[in-house]
């Protein structure tokens, strides 16, 4: 699972990269109303600072090479998931979306206790199931936008070219946020707990003094 985590990152960066530089060709997309243009994906600042210029066929190369790199990777990660059981501890159950709530503010510093957890906590459960379905949900609209010819079927599932375009527009900006919170959540669980992502092993101190116990009647003195 870590194996697939790892190749994941720079996989769907460089996928997330060369999206961009496609976009680029035609960045029709924007948040109107009434006619009147009120955010635009992206401005021109977004792409002069990326050095983002018009290079649709490099673009494009990387995209679809890529592109089954991310979805071998997917299948090994799925396949790994449900043969060696791990699928059990990562759905959400039927009280995750109340506790992932709870696990919110406790990450706020709102609420002092966590609820219970065990290898994930209710909030990782979801977001973890997610980004699974957003990863089929990428590689399907994907297909839809590659070949609309060849896979008109799935097209006409994703509601049409321009329909599974924009669902691949809005999956990718899902990835940026999922990849924000994550690096944050990253940051606030501490160097042990990155390092023991990376190796699969935590370090302990031995020479950590261990808490003082008393027994009953030391304690009653």
């Amino acid at each position: 699972m870590r194996w697939t985590h790892w190749v994941n990152f720079p996989v769907l960066t460089i996928m997330i990269w060369s999206g961009a530089i496609i976009y680029w060709a035609n960045d029709e997309y924007s948040i109107t109303l009434f006619g009147h243009t009120y955010f635009k994906f992206f401005p021109q600042g977004f792409y002069d600072k990326l050095h983002i210029g018009y290079r649709l066929r490099e673009g494009m190369a990387f995209h679809f090479l890529f592109m089954w790199f991310f979805a071998l990777n997917g299948v090994i990660y799925l396949l790994y998931t449900i043969v060696s059981g791990a699928w059990r501890e990562l759905l959400p159950q039927r009280k995750s979306f109340k506790e992932a709530w709870l696990v919110l503010l406790h990450d706020l510093h709102i609420r002092k206790m966590a609820p219970p957890q065990n290898k994930y906590n209710a909030a990782q459960r979801i977001a973890y199931t997610a980004i699974i379905v957003m990863g089929f949900g990428s590689l399907v609209t994907g297909l839809a936008i590659y070949k609309p010819v060849q896979f008109a079927t799935i097209t006409w599932l994703c509601g049409g070219y321009h329909s599974a375009r924009v669902i691949h527009f809005i999956l990718t900006i899902g990835y940026v946020f999922f990849f924000l919170i994550h690096i944050i959540q990253v940051i606030l669980a501490g160097w042990n707990n990155f390092r023991a992502v990376v190796a699969g092993f935590e370090v302990v101190d031995d020479n950590k003094p261990e808490p003082l116990t008393l027994s009953p009647a030391e304690d009653e003195k």
